[in-house]
Order: C-alpha cells, then sequence, then structure tokens
C-alpha cells in the first residue's frame, strides 16, 4: 500500500479519501477547515497544520481544490506541496477542475522538481466519489499512469486516457462547457413549457426519454420541477461559472469561437448575481423565467 498525502475535502475530495483509506492505503491530509478531516481521522488518516507537511515523504500526492487560486496555493505556497524534496519519481495527481494554462505550468514546476505529474480531472457525484465510481479523464505519459492506476482505482471504475498532461484538463473543460450548454437551455425550454401551460412533470418525464436527454438534462430539469435546487447541493453556479470561463480561455488560446458558450457563461454569471452562487446550479431556470423576448 502507499504513503499518499491528500489535500482537499470538500464534498468531492473527502469522498475520495475515504476510498483511499478503505482501500488500505496510509493517508495523510491536509484541509484548510481541520474540521473536515475529523470523520477521516476517526478512521486512520493523519492531519497535519500544512500542505508540505502532509505529502512530505508520499509515494503519491492527490489534490482536490476548488480553482486554479487554490490549487497554485497547495502546490507553490510558502508551505505548499512542491517546497518539499520529493522521493523519487513521486506521483503529482491533480483531479481538480483547472485552466489549462495552469495546468501546463503545474506540470512543469513538478516536473523541475523530481515529480511525475499527472492531471486526472473527475466526473461524477459526491455519492459517486463515496462509492469509488467517479470516471477519471487522465492527461500523462503512459508510465506515469500504469505507476498511478492502482492508487486511481481506489475511487474511481473508469479511466478514459486522453495523452500527454493538459489533455485531461482540456476535455474536462470541454464536457464542462457543453454541460453548461445542456443545463441553460433546458432551463430555457422549461420556462417555455411553464409559460405555455404545459405540466412540467410531463414535459421533464418526455425529455428524460427523448432525443434530447443527456444525464444533465435529465437530473437538472427534475430538480426544477421538484423545486428542490437546495437539496442536497451538488453543483453550484459559482463553480460552472468558473469551469465555463476556463473553457472559454483555453478556446480564446485555440482561436476558436465559442458563442454558444458565452451564452451559456453569462446566464450562470446572472445567476450568481441573483445571489444564488451557492446553491444548486438548477437554479438557472429563475434566469429563464425574468427573461422577456426583444
Amino acid at each position: 500500500m502507499a504513503r499518499i498525502g491528500f489535500i482537499g475535502l470538500g464534498k468531492m475530495g473527502f469522498g475520495m479519501a475515504g476510498r483511499l483509506l478503505a482501500a488500505g492505503h496510509s493517508l495523510h491530509i491536509f484541509n484548510r477547515t481541520p474540521s473536515r478531516a475529523a470523520p477521516l481521522v476517526a478512521r486512520g488518516a493523519t492531519l497535519y497544520q500544512s500542505a508540505a507537511a502532509a505529502c512530505r515523504d508520499a509515494d503519491a500526492v492527490i489534490v482536490m481544490v476548488s480553482d486554479d487560486e487554490a490549487s497554485r496555493a497547495v502546490w507553490l505556497g510558502d508551505q505548499g506541496v512542491l517546497s518539499e524534496s520529493a522521493r523519487d519519481g513521486t506521483l503529482a495527481i491533480e483531479c481538480s477542475t483547472l485552466s489549462y494554462d495552469w495546468v501546463m505550468e503545474l506540470s512543469t514546476a513538478a516536473r523541475a522538481r523530481g515529480w511525475r505529474y499527472i492531471d486526472a480531472p473527475v466526473t461524477g457525484l459526491p455519492d459517486t466519489a463515496a462509492a469509488g465510481e467517479l470516471t477519471l479523464l487522465v492527461g500523462a505519459g503512459t508510465a506515469e499512469l500504469e505507476r498511478a492506476r492502482a492508487i486511481l482505482g481506489a475511487f474511481s471504475q473508469r479511466i478514459i486516457y486522453f495523452g500527454a498532461a493538459g489533455t485531461g484538463t482540456a476535455y474536462k473543460l470541454i464536457v464542462n462547457l457543453l454541460g453548461a450548454v445542456q443545463i441553460a437551455s433546458a432551463a430555457e425550454s422549461m420556462a417555455l413549457a411553464e409559460r405555455a401551460g404545459l405540466d412540467l412533470n410531463v414535459v421533464a418525464d418526455a425529455l428524460a426519454t427523448g432525443q434530447a436527454a443527456s444525464p444533465q438534462v435529465i437530473r437538472n430539469t427534475r430538480r426544477m420541477v421538484e423545486g428542490d435546487s437546495n437539496r442536497t447541493v451538488t453543483f453550484t453556479p459559482r463553480l460552472r461559472s468558473k469551469d465555463v470561463d476556463y473553457a472559454l480561455r483555453l478556446a480564446n488560446k485555440l482561436g476558436l469561437g465559442a458563442p454558444f458558450g458565452a451564452l451559456a457563461a453569462g446566464t450562470f454569471r446572472e445567476l450568481c448575481n441573483m445571489g444564488r452562487a451557492e446553491e444548486n446550479e438548477s437554479h438557472v431556470i429563475e434566469v429563464a423565467r425574468t427573461r422577456r423576448s426583444h
């Protein structure tokens, strides 16, 4: 079993860390809010006061935080992971959804210090993480991926390999951009159905079995109908906006226009400005309900 440093115990990270413990790994953790770690400490994890201390002498370090700023602080800050010397070939595994430019900068910084870098952003929900059933979107050298498989397998049921470092992140931004467009357009469709006097339960059922169905459309339209957008928050407008912004930056870097993505980005920013930034993203129907024809 491996000695693993794990940083970030949010909704996703907590479940992932729990799976590593269940698999028998030696888990050394750091979180900005230490109280989040208590259940894991009770199960055998060791809590540290800094990311650097948690990752000292680790075979692998896994980070699961919210954005570029948090990731940069964890890896390159004064008490960051890369302030420590690593064992030869220590795996640096970044599972957060980050911007492409930062991931490429991070991979270069990690390799310069003798680490083996893997970007492995995840798809799934918190209950999927806790069950060890995430899908990982991996960018790495083939040798690094093979070394990491036993560790990654503790919290995933599928690994999709895209190529060199950065490619996993590129795909994650692409799919989250597509998700934003789907959810925003689903909200617009549901608002239109509501205005037309249709039974929204019937509409949601029809969408779930029709050509427009996708996991995003099915989950979010049902939540719109049930009005339970704040029960068990799974993904927030703030995080969706962040991911779309990173995706649009990548599109711009590659010289590609993304007008549908830009419209979705504006919709989720509007939702955040309505005070819904930390609630469920299915609240986006409220934006659609308030828009008027021109």
